[in-house]
């Protein structure tokens, strides 16, 4: 890009890399842009948090905006972003409109994280009892929601390529308005294992996850109440330590040291944690996207156990770190298995190494993403005349979400 080109992100939180792979993965897409000459603003109706990154170091703008309220439009107007990025499609619904009338010319981005839609049809098939079944998406609230966000942005990063095919299928949304881009990380080689503490100075099973999220606390249930009791019948002197941001009381009632499962809390460096531990579990129920946590323990060597929904997307059918099975008694015998043998453990660990490579990496898909970004500079009248149904929802009779916030701006004026 030959001029600075100025990207404005607006988040739902402010990002905490140490708390969540969400916040990790928008430092990653920070970083990105910046190496291509973009000048970043981060803008939040966020209140501060004890674990937010400081911006500033990063060279990244932050600024505070209130939700339903006209003055984001003389911030945008002043701001004149060439592109903007919302981080999730509830942000897109708060501030899309006000960013299509008042910069109609810069490129919106919608940042998913992972499908909503999905996540929460998953729970609820799960809460009730029952298989979940793709059928079910239609139905879903949210899924009206989100797809009319995806249709509304020019382009929508999507993290799983399950999620990009289930688009296309279900949603029958256009190619043109999605984007594969997953987590990105550096490539891995066999010295970098060599760095890491080998199978006898490693110790313990581990399990880390954000508690504010759904998937991870009933993952953490589950291993309470069903998988740990199986694995500590094989092996009594097993302990599993549980890290996650945000513990709840309900959390920490689970500590149970005579057991060996124990309530750690937050972690102060989860990739430490992970190096020194023997195997990752993750016997995830239900969610969408992919699981930042299992990408970390392939970057720490660190072999792991998971279920199909935990693997999903994530491996491109290489031989897994570790084992997937949905079958308890299995998951358990595995985890014992790769527990004690070391062959096993080392193969795992180089397989690993193998999905990184191939599935994650940082060069290559930044690249492509900085080129589609250019081409949609370029040519975004093009692009959006063949949007008609993005162009249908932007019409002023589809506006819900824009009269709804001119609604309550005015009820708070009174």
């Amino acid at each position: 890009m030959n001029q600075t080109k100025k990207l404005l992100i607006i988040g739902f939180v402010w990002p905490e890399p140490n708390s969540s792979a969400a916040g990790g993965r928008m430092m990653q897409l920070i970083s990105i842009f910046k190496q291509n000459g973009f000048e970043i603003t981060f803008a939040s109706p966020a209140l501060d948090s004890d674990y937010m990154v400081d911006l500033a170091e990063f060279k990244v703008e932050k600024r505070t905006i209130e939700l339903n309220n006209s003055s984001f439009d003389d911030f945008v107007i002043e701001l004149n972003p060439d592109v903007v990025l919302f981080d999730r499609f509830m942000i897109e619904e708060q501030f899309g409109w006000r960013v299509s009338e008042n910069c109609p010319r810069a490129i919106r981005l919608l940042d998913t994280e992972d499908l909503h839609c999905l996540r929460t049809a998953r729970q609820k098939a799960f809460k009730e009892n029952r298989t979940f079944q793709l059928n079910d998406l239609l139905v879903e609230e949210v899924a009206k929601r989100e797809i009319a966000s995806i249709l509304r942005c020019d382009l929508s990063f999507i993290i799983s390529e399950f999620e990009i095919n289930l688009l296309k299928e279900v949603f029958k949304i256009d190619a043109s308005l999605l984007h594969y881009l997953p987590f990105l990380v550096d490539k891995m080689h066999e010295a970098d294992l060599l760095k890491l503490p080998s199978f006898q100075e490693r110790k313990n099973f581990v399990f880390i996850g954000n508690f504010l999220h759904e998937p991870n606390w009933n993952t953490v249930q589950y291993l309470k109440e069903t998988i740990w009791p199986l694995i500590k019948s094989q092996f009594p002197e097993a302990v599993l330590e549980v890290y996650g941001a945000y513990p709840s009381q309900k959390v920490l009632q689970l500590h149970q040291p005579k057991n060996g499962f124990f309530i750690m809390g937050r972690a102060a460096d989860a990739n430490e944690i992970v190096k020194k531990s023997r195997v990752v579990l993750a016997p995830i129920r239900f969610g969408a996207g992919l699981k930042g946590k299992l990408l970390e323990a392939m970057q720490c060597g660190t072999p792991s156990v998971t279920t199909t929904i935990g693997s999903e997307g994530m491996f491109d059918n290489l031989p897994w770190n570790g084992f997937i099975t949905d079958d308890i008694e299995i998951f358990s015998k595995r985890a014992v298995d790769l527990y004690h043998d070391e062959n096993l453990w080392k193969q795992a660990q180089k397989n690993g190494v193998s999905i990184v490579n191939e599935c994650y990496q940082i060069t290559k898909y930044s690249v492509e993403l900085i080129e589609i970004i250019t081409s949609l500079l370029n040519d975004s009248q093009s692009h959006r005349l063949h949007n008609f149904m993005g162009s249908l929802l932007q019409h002023h009779t589809l506006k819900s979400t824009k009269y709804m916030a001119k609604w309550i701006e005015a009820k708070n004026k009174n």
